[in-house]
Parts: structure tokens; sequence; C-alpha cells
């Protein structure tokens, strides 16, 4: 419902709420939460796509750096990731609160993205640039995080898109969700190489999704989803505290 109210942001609840209500292993749970990412952010896509919004040139140069990143960080790096990171004093980090720390890292500075976001009008570029070196290090930076934590990471894709690819934020926050699909799916891949897959959960989980993604399109015509913006920011920010707090009196 978040992710058609607002556009984005509704993915980076999913972790939480496999690990703190389902009660799903963190490195499970970011796995389970790629698929679900994935695939709400295709049918965002391909509604985009329709309406022509949908520039595939910069989709696919953003996207190969990376898919290439988040599958090896599923196939390769997480499962390398010792179980204990390090011990101060009497307190030791394991692997699992490494990863819930991390992504509550993530959460705040999205939540930031979101609080800060303004509703500045379309900006109007006549001729789309790309800054391929920029455009490759950013992929491969995006996926490396979504990989970790299983978010889709449209707050940091669409300033790239906007500000090395040079396309109009209607454009840029369309292309991104085929983005965030194309590589969060590929990673997924990573995991099933690696893991056990409750396919029966995980596909009833996603369908509840993707019909709460046609709920919020529906209940965006009588709700501002830019006021909520801010106020899901707000909501984050305070999740992200709570998973640090959580994590450190566990």
């Amino acid at each position: 419902m978040i992710l058609g109210l607002i556009g984005g942001g509704g993915s980076i609840l999913t972790v939480p709420v496999f690990v703190y209500l389902l009660y799903i292993n963190p490195v499970t749970a970011t796995a389970y939460s790629l698929f679900v990412v994935g695939v709400s952010a295709l049918v965002g896509a391909l509604r985009n796509i329709q309406k022509g919004l949908v520039d595939f040139r910069t989709a696919i140069v953003f996207s190969i750096p990376a898919f290439i990143a988040v599958y090896i960080t599923r196939k390769f790096i997480v499962p390398a990731i010792p179980e204990t990171l390090f011990s101060i004093g009497e307190y030791t980090v394991s692997k699992n609160v490494g990863i819930m720390l991390f992504f509550a890292i993530i959460m705040l500075v999205a939540s930031f993205s979101m609080i800060r976001s303004n509703g500045k009008k379309d900006l109007q570029v006549e001729k789309v640039g790309f800054n391929y070196p920029l455009i490759f290090i950013e992929g491969f930076v995006v996926g490396i995080l979504t990989g970790i934590v299983g978010a889709g990471g449209g707050f940091l894709i669409i300033p790239a898109l906007v500000l090395l690819a040079k396309l109009p934020m209607k454009k840029a926050v369309a292309t991104s969700l085929l983005i965030i699909a194309i590589k969060s799916l590929i990673g997924f891949i990573g995991d099933i190489e690696t893991m056990e897959i409750d396919w029966e959960f995980l596909l009833f989980f996603t369908g509840t999704s993707v019909a709460g993604i046609f709920i919020g399109v529906w209940l965006n015509k009588f709700i501002d989803g830019k006021k909520l913006k801010k106020g899901f920011g707000w909501f984050v920010l305070l999740m992200g505290i709570y998973i640090i707090f959580k994590e450190f009196s566990s």
C-alpha cells in the first residue's frame, strides 16, 4: 500500500516485518525481501512502461553492474560472513545482529531522504546524457547494499539517474522501478542456490504485497502521497532507531 501511495519506500519495511513479527532469520529475511521487492517493483515498472515513462537505455546501463554486484553479494559474500563479527568486552556482535544494524543505518539514510523531500517540480532536461564511469560505480555500490540488506535502494538510485543520466524526475522514478526489479530478482537467484526457500509462504506474502500496491494506487486518488511521504520518513526514522536499540539490548 505504501509503495502504491508514495511510489517507493515500502520495501524497506519487509525485513523488519519478517524478522520482528514473523521471527525469520535476518539472512533469510533479506533473501525473501529481495523477491518481494523485485516482484512489487516489476508490477510498478510494467505500469510505467505502459505510460512510456521508462528509459530502457538508462535502465540497462545502470542494471548491469547492479545485478552483477547483488548476485555476487548474495551468492558469495553473505554466506562467507562469519557468524561472529567481533567482540567488545563481553558483548559479541553476531552476523545476524550486524546485518540488522547495517539495515538500520540504511533505514536512517532513507528516512532523511524522504523527510527532506520537498516535492520540487519535475526537472525538464532537453537531452539525456550519461556519465558512464559514475553510473557503473553507483550501480555496483547500490547492488552490494541491496544484496546485504534486501531493500530496493530507490532513494539512492533516483538521485543517481537525475544527476548522472540527466533524466527528468518522473522518468527517474519510473526507470528506478525497472532497475530495482531486475537487480533484486537476479540477486534472489543467488539465494535459491544457497538456501532453502519456503515458496508457499513467500508467494502468499508477495501476492498480498502486490494486492496492496493496487489498493495504494486507488487510495492515492483520495490521499496526497507527497504529504504522506514525509510522515512515512519519520516512521522509518523511528523504526531504524528501534532496530538499533533492540539489537544492542538483546
